[in-house]
């Protein structure tokens, strides 16, 4: 059983417990599922293009930085020019919690991608009723079908939708609804990172689509190979919280760009 499977696992029993917990009408009468929701489509296009991640730990590092408050650190992420925000939900493998996009919804004015493992529903209802804007579908845990009616359900909630991929056959989850496609530069399955085989996978898709380059961008020269090879995006967690002050850490990034353009 790979890590991803195991998520998973772990994912249908949380989401189980949710419903048991909270019914879906009471999501939907929170003040943030009424709350007009931002279009990270048109962020990506308008500021500089990074979807700043806030990630305490993964499966594949461990803990990466669990002292920082979230604010402090997504509000410099917003002053210093990200497009978006990111913020991991899951919390057996991530360290992540709802609260934490709750609690700095109001505080930001960019739109903020609830990033987990969505396989139910009712989990789209709790992104809107949190304050999310943009959800991940993560094609690896999916079917095409359930693509399909996770981005119909994600427009019906006017939130958009990233989907992630990996390889040449996820490319089958793509559907003309999809927001922007993400291309996951490390394998979910063992972990390694492949820049080369990201943008051999760009490169197939229909022109026009906004891609995201997702996760092991672990230097500005690998941020410039990619915006050179087309990338729209770049969605970058690991690269600002293994500092002991990502705030810092992202301006300086931040103004490296700005000062190369």
């Amino acid at each position: 059983m790979t890590i991803l499977d195991k998520i998973i696992e772990r994912k249908k029993e949380e989401v189980a417990s949710a419903q048991s917990k909270m019914h879906l009408d009471h999501l939907k009468d929170s003040a943030l599922f009424r709350r007009k929701t931002i279009s990270l489509k048109e962020s990506v296009k308008n500021k500089n293009g990074i979807i700043a991640e806030f990630k305490r730990q993964s499966p594949s590092k461990g803990i990466i930085n669990n002292t920082v408050e979230p604010l402090e650190v997504i509000s410099a992420y917003e002053n210093f020019g990200a497009s978006g925000i990111s913020i991991l939900t899951d919390r057996d493998f991530f360290g992540g919690d709802l609260t934490d996009i709750v609690n700095v919804r109001e505080q930001i004015t960019i739109p903020i991608l609830r990033k987990d493992f969505m396989i139910d529903e009712y989990q789209f209802y709790e992104a809107k009723s949190i304050g999310a804007d943009v959800v991940l579908l993560i094609a690896s845990c999916l079917s095409p079908d359930q693509v399909q009616e996770f981005t119909d359900l994600a427009h019906e909630l006017k939130m958009e939708v990233l989907l992630e991929i990996h390889t040449e056959d996820e490319l089958k989850h793509f559907n003309s609804k999809i927001d922007l496609v993400g291309i996951n530069n490390r394998n979910l399955k063992d972990f390694k990172v492949d820049l080369q085989h990201s943008v051999q996978l760009k490169n197939q898709l229909p022109k026009g689509v906004l891609s995201v380059a997702e996760s092991g961008i672990y230097s500005l020269e690998d941020f410039r190979f990619l915006k050179e090879k087309g990338f729209d995006s770049f969605l970058m967690g690991e690269y600002f919280m293994k500092n002991t002050n990502p705030a810092k850490a992202f301006e300086e990034f931040a103004s490296q760009i700005l000062n190369n353009n």
